[in-house]
């Protein structure tokens, strides 16, 4: 079981959601916690309910200021123990409906900058030996949902990613975890772009009725702390839907085997 206590966690999509709850929660389990997001007040306000925090404000999308987050991060407690990438955003429109622009930037924010933020974080986390990084999906990360084309195809990208990278270092003592959640109540879908690129500017039915973001955050940790590398976080159909695509540990440990047997090596080689 992972004890997060003086662990040093840093959640992008920090200032509300699910990435707020995170931070909340990992707080109240004795670990130092760093918040990003774009709106510094209200990762101030989030701060504030938290224990020991360092508030780095940035755009995911934004390279340099990436970086420079990353050495600071590091820098303030000498490591990052773990690191959720946790910022995106949603989509309610029909395919026909939707300028390509909007598929671009949903893929930029939520599967290329994530991505990055993780990219950026490896290399520090094999070198220690220890860490572990947590992937916010979604179910319509396995589960193709209509008026989310953009955002189902970046969340199975997401997690083809953090399944592909767990396997990559699980001979390095790094862990990836990649979390499914069904509805949540958060302001999740009032934020989500429609066709024109736009905001939505209103809610779902099933977000306003999904699970408490405190509980669901709780559940996340839970389930990370005892090593879980897939982690459905969800209710009634949704939970069905994510049950029935669940990955077999067999599969993942399968994987493994491979790279632990000198998989990577061979391919480098060119065999």
């Amino acid at each position: 079981m992972m004890d997060y206590t003086g662990k040093v966690a840093w959640i992008t999509g920090a200032s509300s959601g699910i990435g707020a709850a995170l931070a909340r929660g990992l707080s109240a389990r004795g670990a130092h916690i760093i918040l990003s997001g774009r709106d510094e007040a209200r990762l101030a306000q989030v701060a504030a309910d938290c224990g020991e925090t360092l508030v780095l404000p940035f755009d995911v999308r934004d390279d340099a200021a990436l970086a420079a987050a990353i050495q600071q991060a590091i820098a303030w407690k000498g490591g990052v123990d773990i690191a959720f990438a946790n910022a995106g955003v949603s989509q309610r429109s029909r395919a026909l409906k939707t300028e390509m622009q909007v598929y671009r930037d949903i893929i930029d924010i939520d599967l290329t900058a994530q991505i990055a933020f993780s990219q950026g974080l490896i290399g520090h986390m094999v070198e220690r030996g220890s860490g572990a990084l947590a992937f916010i999906s979604s179910i319509a990360g396995k589960v193709g949902v209509p008026m989310r084309t953009a955002y189902s195809a970046v969340k199975f990208g997401l997690a083809g990613y953090g399944d592909a990278l767990r396997a990559e270092l699980s001979q390095t003592g790094v862990g990836v975890h990649v979390i499914y959640p069904g509805s949540v109540a958060t302001n999740v879908s009032r934020n989500a772009m429609v066709g024109d690129g736009s905001a939505r500017g209103r809610s779902d039915k099933a977000i306003d009725q999904g699970i408490p973001a405190n509980d669901a955050a709780t559940t996340m940790l839970d389930a990370i702390a005892a090593g879980e590398r897939e982690i459905i976080v969800a209710q009634g159909m949704e939970e069905g839907m994510g049950e029935m695509r669940r990955t077999p540990d067999a599969l993942f440990d399968q994987v493994a085997a491979m790279v632990a047997n000198g998989y990577m090596e061979r391919m480098e080689e060119g065999e």
